[in-house]
């Protein structure tokens, strides 16, 4: 497979673009997938979000300075999509995902919660409360867990995605980890 900086010069070629493009999509197509997944949770709606992070990709690489790895900046177009996704999603809905407490929020979780489906977890149990209590946290703690749990990302990598301290990267992390400690320590 060819390296990030190669894909990125043959994209600046007019003639060889779209063969360019085709092989960043084969090269993050299924690690992005995921890492929006994880955050949506519906399968139809990571896969608008995908199209919507590859065309931004799309028309944003030109004008791609290098300042970060090619991988990081695409993670940061997919995260910044999760979010503005989630944001507008609760906008319709006018729910706060964060206040559980409110008899509406747990309706839309539970909904949230229906919607892990067997491509997504393995059916292990514990790997099934992991999930619903993900869905408690607010989205940029989920986000900090997903990246670091998950995607084995380091901090620093994680800083560069989101524009966030490495420090506050640590206590968001921290934070989400003991919620979902509370949280299956509750269900035992």
């Amino acid at each position: 497979m060819v390296n990030d900086s190669e894909l990125v010069l043959r994209f600046q070629n007019p003639s060889l673009r779209e063969a360019a493009f085709s092989e960043l999509i084969k090269k993050y197509q299924q690690k992005i997938y995921w890492h929006i997944r994880k955050m949506v949770i519906d399968h139809d709606d990571a896969d608008d979000l995908i199209q919507e992070t590859f065309i931004k990709v799309w028309q944003s690489l030109p004008n791609f300075r290098g300042d970060s790895q090619l991988f990081t900046w695409i993670y940061r177009i997919a995260t910044n999509e999760c979010l503005n996704f989630l944001q507008k999603k609760k906008r319709q809905n006018h729910i706060p995902l964060e206040n559980t407490d409110d008899e509406n929020s747990l309706n839309l979780l539970n909904t949230l919660e229906s919607s892990i489906d067997s491509d997504y977890i393995s059916g292990d149990e514990i790997q099934i409360k992991l999930q619903k209590a993900l869905l408690t946290l607010p989205d940029k703690q989920r986000l900090v867990f997903n990246m670091k749990y998950y995607d084995d990302l380091k901090y620093e990598e994680i800083a560069e995605i989101t524009g966030t301290s490495v420090g506050a990267l640590k206590a968001s992390y921290h934070l989400a980890v003991k919620k979902i400690e509370e949280i299956l320590n509750q269900e035992q």
